[in-house]
């Protein structure tokens, strides 16, 4: 009896047999195919690249600020007049068994088939260098199966045609070397000023190292250290595979090579252009800006730009002279769109002198007292305001220490701290406006304790401040520029400020074509909020306050900017290696720097002087056709917080006087004549404020804070020498306000016109009042259906209108007059009257 199983075979049989027929069909068809294949000349390479060349533009999408591909130089040289080393070299690195394969490598190929189908995408492709070849003369990087597949036909008859030495010629011959530069002899050329066949082993590493992403490890840019590390991987892998020796390869890698300076190109902006190609090779790949054709329409404006290098270029060589600071950088951003509008890298990018190449914007640097403002916000977010008062006395701010500075028993004298200001001049109780306009070292200091450091890094991260990741690297000296951040994320951040707290990330493209002017991406709007919006408008009205500024700047000083509102901060590094400025308006940020690209020190003088000057040319430039851009005010402080929050340096307990009378203010004393003032009783501000609830309670034992003597203990000095020690409570008056009373106020009455009395519309209305009181009549106030339309300040305090000028309706009105006397006691009087 038969099962169920045996019916089945007949029909596996079946499908076994039409798919091996139809394996048979698809191979013979490929077969055909790949020998009908033509191996592609190698002749017009030039010519080709141009044609699908890469242009970039400025924002108007007209200027062209660079062409990939213009000017293209390559010299070709026979395989017999290029150095061993780099022959070597190039295999090592780009195909270790160049010299066993026929064209592909059947496993890399599997490998590269997996990973595309775990991505679900076609992206790798192990190719050799005779792939590679291949891939430059088809000048088409498009990601489809039959573009491979023509690929490694092609691989292998170039193989049965060509030998390998010819092939790895061609391949040195046509390599990408950054820029227009294509072939290892024009390399050589260009880089070192000599033949190819005459690289040493060191040379030769560091050009084979570029073809992989010729402008990331261009030895002209700014990853010169990873330029380094790939040289050396180079060099690793030729004494893996035996190429060299071990006294060659120590040798190599000691080697200082020099490379000759960058030759001018038909480039404009080059730090931004080059910082956009960057860009555009990670994310399209090498392949695809070579031979695409994309049109880059970028943020810069170009115009802009100009005046900006020739700005840059003048101060930095006055700096020169006059600093020691030979180079300088300058950022523009757009707030409102997070578009770069303007980038200086350097005062010339040809200047081999300063390493003109290397973009400054895009380094990371130590800020100086630039940080600050992003201390300065967390405190404000955390409930302490602008008039908030701190005491800025000589501090010693390390707790193993005591408050003379002076290590405790076990520690050491060398970890105490007690640092100075720029002026090395105390001022005592100080508001953290004037402390942040001024840039006040001391206060900041505690400032930044108040807010904490892990939260205020939170805020510049939110902000956009990337490289400060790690909290348990800083200490107290975050706040004076102790971190190193970039001048690009720092005008970034500042323009979130000037954006009332929403951030836009920087951005430089505006849109991306393809040759066929497909588009394949394009600027977006991104806003997100980063900061509260009062918050954001607290740190613009101090940083904009010109007056607070003062004392430290002057009243004309380059922060300042006649008749334009413009909010400004400077940061000077302890040592004088860094010179910042950060401005902006709601419109632009503008960031500027000032130093020396090998980190040597300039003059001591602080930012205001070397790189201000700068920076206000440019930013005069920009303003002096555009109206003034005020920012919004922020809110008003809260008068419910506690207050040492409010300014109150001299106590923490408060009682309100009436100031006329000189005694305690009462339900009924105005607003006007009432002040405000503490019982004398002069602490830290630790002593009042919980830094971890600032507006809650005072801390029941300000002592836990290990803050709190080191603080205290100065401010006791000061006002033990100040004579303010010894005032109390009985300083607080005992009686209460008795000129302001309900029985005192002046009795108002309206004597003419008579209650219920009819107007016309064109009739004058005269108003005539009486009065009777204690103190002497100074003002009445007269109001139309509770709207305010006129005042009196002299006898007999008359008022005339007609209705129909006040657009009144028909009917029935209401007519107010409210009357003060000389201590500024109130009364009112009221009737109806009516409009035919």
């Amino acid at each position: 009896m038969s099962t169920p199983k045996k019916k089945k075979y007949p029909a596996l049989k079946s499908l076994f047999f039409l798919g091996l027929g139809l394996f048979m069909l698809a191979s013979g068809v490929l077969i055909v195919w790949g020998s009908s294949l033509e191996i592609p000349s190698f002749d017009s390479f030039e010519e080709r690249r141009v044609a699908e060349s890469t242009k970039i533009y400025d924002r108007t999408g007209k200027i062209a600020l660079y062409d990939i591909h213009e000017n293209v130089k390559r010299k070709i040289v026979p395989y017999g007049d290029i150095s061993r080393f780099a022959k070597n070299a190039t295999v090592a690195i780009e195909d270790a068994e160049f010299y066993e394969h026929r064209g592909i490598k059947p496993t890399s190929i599997l490998r590269a088939v997996l990973v595309n189908i775990a991505g679900l995408k076609f992206s790798q492709g192990g190719s050799t260098i005779t792939q590679q070849v291949v891939k430059n003369s088809l000048l088409t990087s498009e990601k489809k199966i039959s573009r491979k597949l023509k690929e490694w036909v092609l691989a292998i008859k170039l193989e049965r045609v060509l030998s390998k030495d010819d092939i790895l010629g061609i391949y040195l011959n046509e390599a990408p070397y950054g820029g227009n530069i294509y072939g290892i002899e024009e390399a050589s050329l260009s880089f070192f000023g000599k033949s190819a066949r005459d690289l040493n082993l060191a040379e030769a590493a560091y050009l084979v190292a570029l073809p992989q992403a010729p402008t990331y490890y261009s030895p002209y840019g700014n990853n010169r250290k990873q330029l380094e590390g790939r040289k050396n991987l180079v060099l690793q892998r030729m004494f893996d595979l035996g190429f060299i020796s071990q006294g060659e390869f120590d040798s190599a890698s000691k080697e200082q090579v020099s490379f000759l300076s960058q030759p001018e190109t038909g480039i404009h902006a080059p730090h931004f252009v080059i910082f956009v190609r960057s860009y555009l090779e990670e994310k399209y790949g090498k392949e695809a800006i070579e031979s695409e054709g994309l049109r880059v329409i970028t943020t810069l404006d170009y115009e802009m730009q100009k005046k900006a290098e020739e700005i840059v270029k003048k101060y930095a060589l006055e700096n020169k002279e006059k600093f020691n600071a030979e180079n300088a950088s300058l950022v523009a951003i757009d707030p409102k769109t997070g578009q770069i509008l303007v980038m200086v890298g350097s005062r010339d990018y040809f200047d081999k002198e300063i390493d003109g190449n290397f973009n400054i914007a895009l380094t990371h640097r130590q800020p100086g007292s630039a940080f600050k403002p992003f201390v300065y916000a967390t405190a404000f977010e955390k409930g302490y305001t602008p008039e908030t008062t701190v005491f800025d006395l000589q501090t010693e701010f390390q707790t193993t220490c005591d408050p003379d500075g002076n290590p405790l028993p076990g520690e050491k004298k060398e970890n105490c701290y007690q640092p100075e200001n720029y002026d090395r001049v105390f001022r005592g109780p100080i508001s953290l406006r004037n402390a942040l306009a001024q840039s006040i070292n001391i206060p900041s200091i505690k400032t930044l304790y108040l807010a904490g450091i892990a939260d205020s890094l939170k805020t510049a991260r939110d902000l956009g401040i990337t490289s400060l990741t790690d909290p348990n690297r800083y200490g107290l000296t975050l706040v004076l520029g102790g971190g190193e951040v970039s001048l690009l994320e720092m005008t970034s951040a500042y323009g979130v400020f000037a954006n009332d707290g929403m951030r836009n990330r920087y951005e430089k493209i505006l849109r991306i074509e393809d040759k066929n002017g497909n588009v394949l991406e394009e600027w977006k709007q991104n806003t997100g909020r980063a900061m509260p919006e009062n918050i954001a408008r607290q740190i613009n009205d101090v940083l904009s306050d010109n007056e607070a500024r003062t004392p430290a700047f002057g009243e004309r000083s380059y922060l300042y900017f006649d008749g334009k509102t413009v909010a400004a901060k400077t940061g000077t590094t302890n040592d004088y290696r860094d010179a910042w400025i950060i401005g902006y308006t709601p419109s632009i940020a503008v960031g500027a720097w000032a130093g020396n690209n090998d980190n040597s020190p300039m003059e001591k003088r602080v930012a205001g002087f070397i790189v201000a000057p700068m920076w206000n040319a440019f930013v005069a430039e920009i303003l002096k056709d555009s109206p003034d851009e005020k920012f919004v005010k922020p809110e008003g402080i809260d008068q419910n917080i506690k207050p040492a929050l409010r300014g109150f340096w001299q106590g923490g307990e408060n009682y309100f006087v009436d100031k006329i009378s000189g005694k305690l203010a009462t339900e009924y004393t105005p607003v006007e004549t009432r002040e405000e003032r503490v019982i004398a009783d002069i602490h830290s501000i630790l002593y009042w404020v919980d830094k971890q609830n600032p507006l809650g309670p005072k801390p029941e034992s300000p002592g836990k804070d290990p803050q709190f003597i080191l603080w205290e203990t100065p401010v006791k000095k000061w006002a033990l020498s100040q004579g303010l020690l010894g005032d109390n409570s009985t300083s607080v008056p005992k009686e209460y306000d008795n000129v302001h009373k309900p029985e005192l106020s002046p009795k108002i009455k309206i004597e003419n016109p008579k209650n219920g009395f009819v107007f016309e519309q064109n009739d004058k209305v005269s108003i005539s009042v009486s009065s009777q009181g204690n103190f002497p009549l100074v003002k009445v106030e007269f109001y139309v259906d509770n709207q305010f339309v006129g005042a009196s300040s002299r006898p007999p305090f008359g008022f005339s209108f007609i209705p129909g000028e006040l657009s009144l309706e028909s009917g029935e009105f209401g007519l107010r007059v409210v009357g003060y006397d000389s201590v500024l006691n109130r009364g009112e009087d009221a009737l109806s009257l009516s409009i035919k």
